[in-house]
This record gives structure tokens, C-alpha cells and sequence, in this order.
């Protein structure tokens, strides 16, 4: 996928600038160790115009990443959020998917980062992971413990485990892989929260091991809103596959239905579940057709 071309702007240390002509520091942190933090956006076109899904909450995000790894972050989230909407104006986008990165720069060192930088870039983008029901295993790579990691921030060496997961599904023919946490539990798909329904009720899984996502919090606020049952628990493998249907969320794949994980089928027919439901709500606030003042 081509990502940019010489028309393209991306925002770089508080200036428009080409991204062919973008430079990379390759005595980074960044680059050699992964020092670093990202946070994931969309903007959707709407009545209203182009319009970014809880932008300041996603940019506040990125600066508590930051500050868990001890990296500066000298910008406030409506300078950021404000630079975002001209980047998509520059580019002329009305639909996008928007990628802040805070990294650090030169040092060969293990120690923190004394100066960062930040780039924002926008594309075009699709569904993550399309828009067809998904076939889900479970890998054998496990989420980062969480004594050892700072798994509720998004820190870009964190995401190999992800890759690998993700990667090792797709060579097996599945679209996607849930996660297991350092106690066997599930926890989450690579980059996607995990919903499961079982009895006309809504279960995930606790933010101990799982990340805290912006769209998993949405769903909740949305279960909330229609008096559907949700429950938080540790979920085990059995749970999941006992369940009548399931689905996966998050800011890149929206959400989406899930057919199978292993050789284990949903029995529920899609349309007729309450992750369906939740899907076209969630649509129709993404895209301001209804006005939820509560969610938002």
C-alpha cells in the first residue's frame, strides 16, 4: 500500500512539510530501540465535514504514553488536534486514518530522552481488517506482562508481539489472533479489544492485561446508553469458545463480527446479535447521524 506521494504533507515538529522530503534520524532511539509513542485516529466524512472521533481524548492519550516512558511531550492536545484537522485539509482528505508519533532522537545510550520530536501523518485507509466476519485463532504469542511492560500505553517497541501474532494467524489462513495474557487468560486480539456474548450478555476482559482503548470504552459507554448488560471479567479460553457470538473492536478496525476462532463456529447469525447492533450504532456516531451527547 502506498502510503504517501509527492503531493503529501505530514506535520513535523510544528511545520507542513512534503513527506519525500522528510528526513530520518538513523542514530534514533526510536529507530534502534524503539523509543517511541503512537496513538491511531480516524477522521470520517460527515454532514458536518470532515470530523476526527474524540480526537482530544486520543492526543491526551498519547501524551500519558509519553510520560509513562519518560519521554517529553511539549505540545497540549488542542494544538495537536487543531494541526491534525489542517493536515487533512492540506492533503484533502475527508476520510482518513491519522498516525501521531512522538520520538526520540539521537543517542546510542539507554537512557531517557532529554528533546522529542512528533510527526502526524494522514492516508486513506479502509477497515483494518475489512469488512467481512472474521476467522480468529489463538496464538501461542502471549501479551507483554504487565510488570514488565507498560502495556496501557502505546510504546512502539511494545508491538512486535503484535506483529508477530498477527502475522503468524494470517500464514495459518486466519484473518487475526487473540492474545493470551502471562496467566493463560485472554486478553485481547494483536491490536483489537475482544467482546464476547454468551446468554443475551456482553463480557471483555479486564484492562490488567488488555489495552485500554478509546473504541472498547465507546462500546461500553454505547451498552450503557441501550441497557445492555456488560460485565467485565478474566475470560478463559473455554469461555470464548462457548460463546454465541463475538467481536473485536478498536480505532483502526472499527467493529467487526467474528465467525469462527479455531475450528470453533459462532452459532448466532450476525445480523441478529447484540455486537451487530452496537456495530450500527456506533456507525451512525462515528458519522454524527445521531447525536449521543453521553458517549461523546
Amino acid at each position: 500500500m502506498q502510503y504517501y506521494n509527492h503531493d503529501t504533507y505530514i506535520f513535523l515538529d510544528g511545520e507542513f512539510v512534503k513527506a519525500n522530503e522528510a528526513g530520518t534520524d538513523f542514530f534514533g532511539q526510536a529507530l534502534h530501540y524503539g523509543y517511541g509513542a503512537f496513538e491511531g485516529l480516524r477522521a470520517y466524512a460527515t454532514h458536518n465535514g470532515a470530523r476526527i472521533f474524540k480526537a482530544e481524548e486520543h492526543f491526551e492519550r498519547l501524551k500519558k504514553s509519553c510520560e509513562a516512558i519518560n519521554l517529553p511531550f511539549t505540545w497540549t492536545t488542542r494544538e495537536l488536534s487543531e494541526s491534525a484537522y489542517e493536515l487533512l485539509e492540506r492533503n484533502n482528505l475527508r476520510a482518513a486514518y491519522i498516525r501521531p508519533l512522538v520520538f526520540s532522537g539521537s543517542n546510542m545510550h539507554l537512557t531517557s530522552a532529554s528533546a522529542s520530536h512528533i510527526v502526524i501523518a494522514a492516508w486513506e485507509w479502509g477497515p483494518f481488517l475489512g469488512q467481512n466476519l472474521l476467522n480468529v485463532c489463538i496464538s501461542s504469542i502471549r501479551r507483554p506482562d504487565s510488570n514488565a511492560f507498560q502495556i496501557d500505553a502505546k510504546i512502539s517497541g511494545q508491538y512486535i508481539n503484535a506483529i508477530r501474532a498477527t502475522s503468524d494467524a494470517i500464514q495459518q489462513g486466519f484473518d487475526e489472533a487473540l492474545m493470551l495474557d502471562q496467566d493463560g487468560f485472554v486478553a485481547q486480539a494483536s491490536s483489537e479489544n475482544l467482546f464476547i456474548e454468551k446468554d443475551f450478555k456482553l463480557y471483555t476482559p479486564p484492562l490488567d492485561n488488555a489495552f485500554p482503548g478509546i473504541t472498547r470504552q465507546t462500546v461500553i459507554a454505547i451498552c450503557k446508553e441501550l441497557n445492555i448488560d456488560i460485565v467485565e471479567k478474566t475470560l478463559t479460553i473455554e469461555d470464548v469458545l462457548a460463546a454465541d457470538s463475538a467481536f473485536l473492536c478498536g480505532t483502526a478496525a472499527g467493529i467487526i463480527g467474528i465467525q469462527r476462532i479455531d475450528n470453533t463456529t459462532y452459532p448466532e447469525d450476525w445480523e441478529n446479535t447484540i455486537g451487530s447492533s452496537i456495530q450500527r450504532t456506533y456507525k451512525k456516531l462515528v458519522l454524527e447521524q445521531e447525536n449521543y451527547e453521553v458517549i461523546i
